[in-house]
């Protein structure tokens, strides 16, 4: 690579499904955030390269209710990100709840609460478009067949120009069952292009699927399909589901995802123009590249999204997302630095999947070691606090405090078991077990490091005092269906009355193994 180059991907953690804008000289992208709050990140960059996080959009999931305990793979599905009429605009589906709407004046808000625009079971990956020369709006979205019973179809209505209502009953534009070899038709987004509607959609399932576009005179159709992108003979598998964005000079490109099992869905920048056809080109001849030709953009220094964290006064970095709609008193702030975690009481103590106050951030998608300082300040028999490696199987290393009142190094683990199973030879479904071989803190502090290389395959190591020692075998880490594994901060406590204590994390850092 030289300095006029950049490698794919640019975007090398589980970004997923994003959308992309240019506002002016500034480009932003949103992604999906599930079940994890605060939720719709908002990423900024000069030069669609380098990317740094500025915030989120959405601090709390609605209904409240339906998001107090984890609901990893649920939630804020596929955003569209839009700019009309001096504000900004989100769209996104909740496979269980229906369409919502925010908007702002400002990328950093302040957003208005979210709208149900469509209440309705599988209705996702919604995408409005403001039609200009007619002076008319439309929105489009798809189906998910685990809620609706069908998929592999586009659905299209009329939309007020204030983007609160739908002005139609709504009809289905695309119907990919009667296209050969297409299926799972999902996350459109449409445009107005040289006269034409566009539709740019994937297909074929998230590992091994493709970009198609439609396109047609009419919002209704009827639509002409061409395969745009597709992994050819690169190892870009499943090269799909982002977006086109047009710079000041009038480059076209084109950002998508690749799913990458833990790592979860990566993103990729694609070159972009329209061929004589008049059909859009994407890649090199439809195949995605691996290294290209930056953007013509004036040059930018490199960023990255943030992983390392001093906690000042206790505040957590925009990094960081909990499982699940927080609740007051689980972060403390205070005078020095370090995160403060109170050590929550619950009955599901035993299983971290089941847990809402868990802090999280993505698992960078190359090899790199993560290291933090652990003090536990709780005599609460069993209270515990760690670092964990999260997905539908998890490991964690930490202190806890156990009945004969010392602080101990463990490490636990817990196998992937399917939601609502019966219980497992090891006993009920969530069990944890020991992973390696427990030793006392003396003084209630650790220094916790995980070492993840190729594969996600994860080696752990703890420090007490007498320098750092490995941990158990070697752990690979697993994502849940959708989102990809989760780096995890945690205190916990049994179910009991009073203020259990706390744990205080320090001096967060993740730098690269190689």
């Amino acid at each position: 690579m030289t300095p006029d180059t950049y490698t794919n991907p640019v975007l090398n953690a589980d970004w997923s499904d994003p959308d992309v804008i240019r506002v002016g000289d500034d480009f932003y992208l949103t992604a999906s955030s599930f079940g994890r709050v605060p939720g719709l990140p908002l990423l900024h960059s000069r030069d669609l390269v380098n990317w740094t996080l500025i915030g989120h959009a959405l601090q709390r999931l609605e209904p409240a209710r339906e998001f107090r305990s984890p609901r990893h793979d649920c939630g804020v599905w596929a955003p569209a990100l839009r700019h009309h009429d001096e504000r900004f605009w989100i769209f996104w589906g909740d496979p269980d709840q229906g369409i919502f709407q925010i908007n702002a004046p400002e990328i950093r808000g302040p957003w208005t609460r979210p709208h149900l625009l469509k209440e309705g079971k599988g209705l996702i990956d919604p995408c409005p478009l403001w039609d200009e020369d007619n002076d008319e709006a439309y929105l489009v979205h798809a189906w998910a067949k685990s809620r609706a019973g069908i998929n592999n179809r586009l659905t299209g209505h009329r939309m007020h120009p204030d983007g609160t209502t739908l002005l139609d009953d709504g009809k289905v534009i695309v119907d990919a069952d009667h296209l050969p070899g297409w299926f799972t038709l999902e996350g459109p987004k449409v445009h107005r292009h040289d006269g034409w509607f566009w539709i740019l959609a994937p297909a074929g399932g998230v590992e091994t699927g493709w970009q198609g576009a439609f396109r047609s005179r009419g919002f209704f159709g009827p639509y002409e399909e061409k395969v745009v992108l597709e992994q050819k003979d690169t190892d870009v598998n499943g090269p799909h589901q982002g977006a086109w964005v047009r710079t000041s000079s009038g480059e076209d490109w084109f950002l998508h995802f690749q799913q990458r099992g833990a790592y979860g869905r990566v993103v990729h920048l694609q070159p972009m123009s329209w061929g004589d056809d008049g059909w859009p080109v994407i890649g090199d001849a439809g195949a995605p590249v691996a290294v290209h030709r930056k953007p013509d953009l004036p040059p930018q220094p490199p960023a990255a999204p943030a992983t390392d964290d001093d906690f000042p006064g206790g505040r957590y970095g925009r990094q960081w997302q909990w499982t699940a709609n927080p609740q007051d008193g689980w972060a403390t702030h205070h005078s020095g630095d370090g995160l403060r975690l109170t050590c929550a009481r619950s009955a599901d103590a035993h299983d971290l999947r089941r847990l809402p106050n868990l802090l999280t951030q993505r698992l960078p998608g190359t090899p790199v070691a993560v290291e933090v300082e652990l003090r536990l300040h709780s005599e609460e028999l069993w209270a515990r606090a760690g670092l964990a490696v999260l997905g539908d199987a998890y490991s964690w290393i930490g202190l806890q405090r156990g009945a004969d009142g010392l602080v101990r190094f463990v490490h636990r683990f817990a196998e992937p078991v399917a939601m609502g199973a019966p219980p497992t030879p090891f006993g009920q479904w969530g069990s944890e077990r020991d992973a390696g071989e427990s030793c006392l803190a003396p003084d209630g502090r650790v220094r916790l490091r995980i070492e993840i290389g190729a594969g996600a395959r994860c080696r752990f190591f703890y420090d007490v005092g007498d320098g750092p020692r490995p941990s158990g075998q070697v752990f690979a880490a697993t994502p849940w269906r959708w989102v990809g594994a989760l780096l995890g901060l945690f205190a916990l406590a049994p179910v009991g009355t009073g203020h259990a204590g706390a744990a205080v994390f320090t001096r967060f850092r993740i730098s690269s193994l190689h």
